[in-house]
């Protein structure tokens, strides 16, 4: 058994444990990517891979903690199908790559050992969890990395067994023998934990860490499980943002120590008057739904004008600008991509049909005729349209004495039209019509319109598509949930003729979304790992999008609070059960749902006229209860409900 203890002197800033010789411990005095506190000690058992605290023999002392980070961490760019299982993993990768770099370890690395603990292990093949932490060790960054090189640089270390750390360090990795997926256990901190363990060529342990990466790209260790915003979303911690290394109330300076911590708008104050040229916090600091709404009533401003101001103390006012419009960019350059890509299916097993293509092109049909391509079959009222690449302009008829077969896998061949050579196509099941000797006739075929619905629908299909496939994404505030924010504002900027100012919309949209995010990552979870389906679509980014909807509609904050309530109310207990560990079903149509149900959960709570019985606080906290006491078969493991009941291929088509 390995033992290393960490000197009882060091601070909150911790060390990242490393040895040339099995009992050396390297310390350094800048923020580390692991950090534990003072007395502990921590064994590592090579036989189990488990980890274990075994006391302590000080604390500190408990503090308030704020809700406030920046909108740009909750808001991040990265690539698909996971926050938790893909961009997390490869952010921890990297931090601990470039560890290793700072401490001049990394040209004796001869032999890396990576083991995947709890949901991780359970979902993370189907999660590009390998993929993510391979490529995050040879140096890639989710916002940066080139998504469309993904597949076979992953291959190539696969065919080749040899990785290149840091882009510079080629050792020998065989993912067989240095991968280890242990599903059934999880660590103390979070069930998505992660241990790096890098050996010299003598087999010496040269450094070790765990990261656990807990929703919306973030990553913490045991230590900054509560400090989330430290650097997590990027490497050089020597640039860090003073005012990021904790969300602790006032624990820059003793008069904000000594301030009154049930007091918002008090600490907000507090944290401006400092005399410095820059207050040590944000100026305006909340930890929930109520203190947030405090500080609307006390400095009359908007939640959005709220949020902007807590960013100006990161960012100056063009920065912020660019980032917010940077955003906006890549969600719709996502949605257009995910509308009109060439590409029919889904990677993975299901083998499922993209559906935004199709759905965009009959939507865009009813608007602009000319667009929509010749040698697509027009669709009437209670027609079943036919496969979207048959090169005809008329539906193949089933031929008569063919009609009562068992069409399931049936194939006919359509006889050639203008010359055409002729095309083998799967035909649709028979319609049932009903019988029309009955008392309850049945009703003819009508062909509804709802375009709000559609829209919607199609925008967020799209993105979780793309999301699907390992494209470029926007974590909102996750990526199994980011279809849900995209959508609605889309729809706000362009479908709906609501906004007269798309970038005022815009702006308005995402810091107030961003608000409700960082009290939901505050009060309960983000990750669905540890809160199921209910933290991720179901309630934080539809009561993130309700939110946005109802400002940008004009509401007061206390309407604002109230759709985003309504939003969460009405998703709690939603479980995550992927369907063979894939981020597609039923994830992919989940997001579109919940994007309706952000704008119905706006409306109805513009149409309330202030009136309401469950606070948005009083959600969240149901919401972390639910959670905790939701089964594990029901957070991100695929070990129940969709995931087993579900056999492999589907047994309806995946059109």
């Amino acid at each position: 058994m390995l033992r290393h203890t960490l000197s009882p002197g060091l601070t909150r800033r911790g060390a990242l444990r490393s040895s040339l010789h099995p009992r050396r411990v390297r310390h350094f005095s800048y923020p580390s990517s692991l950090a534990i506190g003072p007395g502990y000690k921590r064994n590592y058992s090579t036989d189990t891979g488990a980890s274990e605290l075994k006391g302590a023999t000080s604390e500190e002392p408990v503090r308030p903690e704020h809700a406030v980070i920046s909108t740009f961490d909750l808001f991040s760019i990265g690539v698909g199908p996971s926050s938790s299982h893909t961009v997390g993993p490869m952010r921890a990768a990297r931090i601990f790559i470039f560890d290793l770099q700072e401490l001049h370890l990394l040209d004796k690395v001869r032999t890396l050992k990576i083991t995947l603990y709890g949901s991780l292990a359970a979902t993370g093949k189907g999660h590009h969890t390998p993929q993510a932490i391979l490529l995050g060790m040879e140096g890639s960054d989710p916002e940066t990395i080139d998504t469309g090189t993904i597949p076979t640089r992953y291959a190539t270390i696969l065919e080749n067994k040899t990785l290149l750390l840091a882009g510079s360090q080629r050792i020998t990795y065989d993912i067989d023998r240095d991968m280890l997926w242990r599903w059934d256990q999880v660590l103390k901190t979070h069930p998505n934990g992660m241990r790096f363990s890098a050996f010299d060529a003598d087999g010496d342990l040269l450094a070790t860490n765990e990261y656990f990466s807990v929703g919306g790209g973030f990553v913490v260790n045991d230590k900054t499980k509560v400090d989330e915003n430290l650097y997590y979303k990027g490497v050089d911690k020597l640039a860090v943002e003073t005012a990021r290394l904790s969300q602790m109330h006032g624990l820059d300076t003793l008069s904000i120590k000594s301030a009154s911590m049930t007091d918002p708008t008090t600490m907000a104050e507090n944290a401006r008057s400092q005399g410095s040229s820059k207050p040590a916090q944000p100026s305006y600091l909340f930890s929930s739904g109520d203190s947030l709404l405090a500080l609307t009533k006390k400095h009359n401003m908007t939640i959005a004008q709220l949020v902007y101001d807590n960013e100006l103390h990161f960012h100056t006012h063009e920065e912020i600008h660019d980032k917010l419009m940077r955003i906006w960019t890549v969600m719709d350059d996502c949605i257009r991509t995910g509308v009109l890509t060439s590409e029919k299916i889904l990677p993975g097993r299901l083998g499922l049909r993209r559906r935004a293509p199709v759905l965009y092109r009959r939507l865009m049909r009813g608007f602009y005729p000319a667009i929509s391509p010749s040698d697509l079959p027009a669709i009437g009222p209670g027609e079943m349209p036919v496969a979207i690449d048959l090169p005809v302009k008329d539906s193949p008829r089933v031929p008569e004495n063919e009609r009562n077969k068992d069409e399931k896998s049936r194939e006919f061949t359509h006889p050639p039209l203008d010359n055409r050579p002729p095309v083998r196509v799967r035909s649709r099941p028979a319609r049932v019509v009903g019988s029309f000797d009955h008392p309850v006739l049945p009703m003819p075929p009508r062909k509804n319109v709802f375009p709000a619905m559609d829209w919607l629908s199609c925008y967020a299909i799209s993105v979780n598509e793309v999301n699907a496939s390992g494209g470029r994404i926007v974590t909102s505030p996750t990526n199994g949930a980011a279809g849900v924010i995209p959508a609605v504002l889309k729809y706000i900027v362009e479908a709906s003729f609501v906004s007269e100012d798309p970038e005022k919309s815009i702006s308005t949209f995402l810091l107030t979304a961003a608000a409700i995010g960082m009290l939901f990552k505050r009060g309960s979870t983000i990750s669905a790992a540890e809160g199921g389906c209910q933290a991720e679509v179901g309630a934080v980014a539809c009561s993130m999008a309700s939110a946005g909807f109802a400002a940008c509609m004009g509401a007061s904050p206390q309407i604002v609070l109230q759709a985003a309530e309504i939003g969460i109310e009405h998703n709690l207990g939603l479980t995550c059960d992927p369907i063979d560990g894939l981020v597609q079903v039923p994830c992919i149509e989940r997001n579109s749902l919940g994007a309706v149900k952000a704008v119905t959960a706006s409306q109805l709570a513009m149409a309330s006229d202030g009136v309401y019985s469950v606070t948005l606080d009083e959600a969240i906290e149901a919401m972390r209860l639910t959670a905790k006491d939701m089964s594990v078969k029901y957070k991100e493991t695929s070990l129940s409900g969709l995931a087993t009941t579900v056999k492999i291929p589907l047994t309806s088509p995946a059109w």
